[in-house]
């Protein structure tokens, strides 16, 4: 009979009076819930031109409406087409006086930069009238077709009065896209946080989010059996986009600056 193997198992003991050896382990911070340095809120130019346009401009882009709603009343057609001229100089002047082009740190856009030789400024102004202008020529080739589908989707004529639509959408993609596109550019991931609320509240942002609030808010009057001529399409979607426009600027430019939407 064969014996089998024993197994000798030898228990190790810490000697008395040593404790047990910390470990340390890093533990990695948890992440900053403030906004990144690629999602800072804009900052206007710091310049006196700047500081005082800024505040008159929503009061110029509302008259132009003023002066227009009885024609766009009317003759809706003819007369949105003429205000388009108006609202996209004052646009074009908003973003080159007041506004960092994209891609440009506040401070170096702050109106403190000295003139070189020659007598050009580092910043050429050259610069910012073709970013203007290129933002202004994407908001209409981009953002008009976009916003026409848009309308059209939550309910707007399409065979009768197509050339309402796209003037309208005219109205509400110059006020909200010629600042934001001359502000944030064309980098996708800047408009995706744009599109995800995720960035904080500044007056071009503000100014955006006001112009289609207000324009969603100015559908409710069509319906009502009131009646009225300025019921009819699309006058008091257009009213609604510059209402909302000029209120968004003030609250995000004063009153909200810098908060961030919260979603649980």
């Amino acid at each position: 009979m064969s014996q089998q193997p024993q197994q000798i198992f030898t228990r190790i003991e810490e000697p008395a009076g040593l404790a047990p050896k910390a470990t340390s382990v890093a533990v990695p911070p948890p992440p900053s819930s403030s906004p990144t340095s690629s999602s800072k809120p804009i900052e206007t130019l710091n310049t006196d031109i700047a500081r005082i346009y800024t505040h008159i401009h929503p009061f110029l882009v509302v008259s132009i409406f003023a002066l227009q709603f009885n024609g766009i009343v009317e003759d809706p057609v003819s007369s949105l087409f003429n205000a388009l001229i108006p609202l996209s100089v004052l646009q074009v002047v908003y973003a080159i006086l007041c506004l960092p082009a994209a891609g440009s740190s506040s401070s170096k856009s702050s109106g403190t930069r000295r003139k070189g030789a020659g007598g050009k400024a580092e910043a050429g102004v050259g610069s910012k009238v073709s970013t203007a202008v290129l933002s202004l020529i994407l908001s209409t080739i981009a953002g008009v077709p976009l916003v026409t589908i848009i309308l059209i989707l939550f309910g707007a004529p399409l065979t009768t009065r197509l050339g309402h639509t796209v003037l309208c959408a005219a109205h509400i993609a110059y006020l909200a896209a010629v600042p934001t596109i001359y502000a944030f550019g064309v980098d996708g991931a800047k408009w995706r946080e744009l599109v995800a609320l995720m960035v904080p509240v500044d007056e071009v942002f503000g100014a955006a989010i006001g112009t289609i609030f207000g324009a969603w808010a100015g559908a409710v009057p069509i319906p009502l059996d009131w009646d009225r001529e300025w019921q009819k399409w699309p006058v008091t979607i257009v009213c609604g986009a510059y209402t909302g426009y000029a209120a968004g600027k003030f609250l995000g430019g004063v009153l909200l600056r810098g908060k961030t939407f919260a979603f649980d």
